[in-house]
């Protein structure tokens, strides 16, 4: 999440409400249309083409969408020991990589991603950072960063066998090559990779991570912090996009053990379950895990009076080691300080289970309907979540206040200390969200960010309206002044890789993609069809790597529609949609004889139609038509059978559609 999505939603949202004159509709002119106003752009052949798909069915992608009866995936095991030194702001690292490789193909050398590469001064990504600013990079920070490299290599045999074996590898800006000295055997090859490393941590890392100052200490939010393995899949090979800034990341699964040596004033969450608390917190503390574990109320584990009181740590010795571990996961990430309060709740998850919803914050972020209320947001959305689309994997959800503005890990999640209330609410809800796309759901987002920012913002729309009584739901937008925006031509498609997008139009493949799911669900397929269809994706997908055409056709398969040309329309083009009435007429000019309705498509995007006829009489009648009526025409007239004359006809009087030109929705009675 960004904070540049939330400024964009909260514009809609404004101008939906100053500008509600509109749903009246503008009356005087209406009536007819010049010929030059009707001119429309809509080609019914370009957009009902019949070939959308390129590519039939593969042994590791079915043509209905699911994972073939051949799909594999790679995967990535690992067991990291890192310490954090609070005077340098470095941290050091030993990590090992247990990579199996289940590819058809031997592999000759492997690629792992170096993140904290782009906060090198001359980096990749630092180099197109425009003079006016970004959220991405340090922001002007200038520090000796990214990933020191000591040591790589490879661990081959066991016991008196084993081995420890340099290996060449080249780095190229955020990129690492490994070179094996032979090759990586396929279906089920194993290897071990060493590496040493270690890297002094940005104040601000391009909004991902960084340190907050507070009174009583440091925050530190550790994110991108171990070089990861890059993902080597059926469609691409190796996925090698470098990091530069605005495009998220692709990573394979497996099991992590970390483990974490702080100073011993600080607490340390991270990714996964906590296995040494005896070691970790006092025993009053764990007192209160116990009761926490058993609650669904918020319990203090370490109150805000106890922030200075060295009662509050372990005594004895200057540094702990914390040991984490998450099962089946594609990252990790962690936070640590001495300014830390915490607080947890029981979540109750649909098969019994139980996890625990965790929150970490100073003092500044306390009070006045701020993080006190996190553990509560975080344990309702990780539960709507669970009940609603595919049940929550992990031991604990751990939200960290910091100075990010909103960032998602498996089961941790970033978030900014000065939120407060409906927004606290929004980010936490949205961060956590994204452990259904991408924790579990692995799409690429360096590639499709729409496919984790949008599926997501979906899903938390559904979250806000049910949370607390609607709280915080702000009710349904206004399509037709959202379409201000999303029908805007200067914004790329959202097929378009994050990377590729200028930065003020992040936002959209957010805000827009949700919009365009919402679309689907309401106004094309329905509900029930559209709910049962993308849960089906979900568990399809969960683990694996779904690309843009397993959802596509997962939809299609399940919802039985053939939706190319909404693919086509809304996220493979920028078009526009602009519904018009161009013309009314009563059968023989008598208005007890029935009426002729013109309407006509202007521009690219086909779409269903509903017409609302207000009578003389004020009754009212509806004309529901399929999109079908597109297909093959530009415009398209049909009979209304009516006994009097009409006072008003209007197209989508719900506003429910994204019209870019509502002015020629209406078609008044001459006066």
């Amino acid at each position: 999440m960004k904070k540049l999505f939330l400024v964009i939603i909260s514009f809609l949202i404004f101008i939906s409400h100053a500008y509600s004159q509109e749903r009246r509709g503008p009356r005087a002119g209406m009536q007819k249309n010049t010929e030059t106003d009707n001119q429309s752009t809509y080609d019914y052949v370009k957009a009902f083409e019949t070939a959308f798909y390129n590519d039939g069915s593969t042994a590791t992608r079915s043509a209905s969408g699911k994972p073939g009866h051949k799909y594999w995936q790679n995967r990535a095991d690992y067991i990291i020991d890192v310490e954090l030194d609070t005077l340098s702001d470095i941290i050091m690292g030993k990590e090992i990589i247990r990579y199996t490789n289940n590819s058809p193909d031997d592999l000759d050398f492997l690629w792992l991603q170096m993140d904290q590469n782009l906060f090198i001064e001359d980096s990749r990504g630092n180099a197109i950072i425009p003079l006016r600013g970004s959220r991405n990079g340090t922001k002007g920070q200038t520090l000796d960063g990214g990933f020191k490299i000591s040591a790589v290599q490879v661990i081959s045999g066991k016991g008196r066998s084993r081995s420890i074996n340099d290996v060449d590898y080249e780095v190229y800006d955020t990129r690492m090559k490994v070179v094996l000295t032979e090759p990586l055997k396929a279906n089920g090859g194993k290897l071990s990779l060493k590496i040493d490393f270690s890297f002094l941590s940005p104040d601000y890392g391009s909004d991902r991570m960084g340190i907050l100052r507070t009174d009583n200490g440091k925050v530190y939010t550790v994110a991108q912090w171990y070089p990861r393995m890059c993902v080597y899949d059926d469609l691409s090979g190796w996925n090698t996009q470098p990091y530069i800034g605005q495009g998220e990341f692709y990573l394979e699964y497996g099991d992590f053990n970390v483990n974490i040596t702080a100073p011993s004033d600080h607490i340390v969450v991270c990714s996964g379950e906590l296995l040494n608390p005896l070691e970790t917190y006092t025993l009053d503390q764990l007192d209160r895990w116990a009761k926490a574990e058993a609650s669904d109320e918020t319990v203090m584990i370490r109150a805000p009076e106890e922030i200075n009181d060295p009662g509050s740590r372990p005594l004895g010795r200057d540094m702990i080691t914390w040991r984490f571990r998450i099962e089946n996961a594609r990252d990790v990430a962690w936070a640590s300080s001495s300014a830390f309060i915490i607080d947890a709740a029981r979540i109750n998850l649909p098969s019994g289970k139980n996890s625990m919803a965790i929150s970490a914050y100073p003092i500044e972020s306390y009070g006045d309907n701020a993080w006190e209320r996190s553990t509560e947001y975080t344990k309702f959305s990780v539960e709507h979540y669970s009940e609603r689309w595919f049940e929550y994997p992990y031991t604990t959800a751990i939200n960290v206040a910091g100075n990010v503005a909103g960032m998602e890990y498996p089961a941790v999640s970033f978030c900014s200390y000065r939120s407060k209330g409906g927004r606290l609410w929004g980010v936490t809800d949205h961060e956590f969200g994204h452990n259904w796309f991408p924790m579990i759901v692995g799409s690429n987002e360096r590639l499709y960010g729409w496919m984790d920012e949008g599926f997501n913002s979906f899903v938390n729309d559904i979250s806000t309206k049910e949370f607390n009584g609607g709280e915080y739901h702000r009710g349904k937008m206004n399509m037709h002044m959202a379409a201000l925006q999303f029908g805007s031509e200067n914004i790329e498609p959202l097929i378009t890789a994050p990377d590729n997008l200028r930065e003020r139009n992040m936002g959209f493949q957010y805000y827009k993609t949700a919009m365009v799911l919402w679309l689907l669900r309401d106004n094309v397929i329905g509900a029930k069809r559209f709910d049962d269809a993308f849960k089906e994706y979900i568990h399809r997908w969960a683990y694996k790597h779904p690309a843009p055409n397993d959802f596509f056709r997962t939809i299609e398969d399940v919802s039985g529609e053939d939706l190319g040309w909404f693919w086509r329309s809304w996220i493979l083009n920028s078009w526009r949609l602009d519904q018009a009435i161009t013309n009314v007429e009563y059968v023989e000019g008598d208005p007890t004889k029935g009426a002729l309705i013109t309407i006509k498509n202007m521009k690219e995007i086909p779409m269903p139609v509903t017409i609302e006829i207000t009578t003389v009489s004020d009754k009212k009648i509806r004309k529901e038509l399929p999109v079908d009526i597109w297909k093959k025409n530009v415009t398209w007239k049909f009979m209304v059978d009516t006994s009097e004359a009409f006072e008003k006809v209007m197209i989508d009087p719900d506003f429910e559609y994204p019209d870019v030109d509502a002015r020629n929705n209406y078609w008044y009675k001459s006066e």
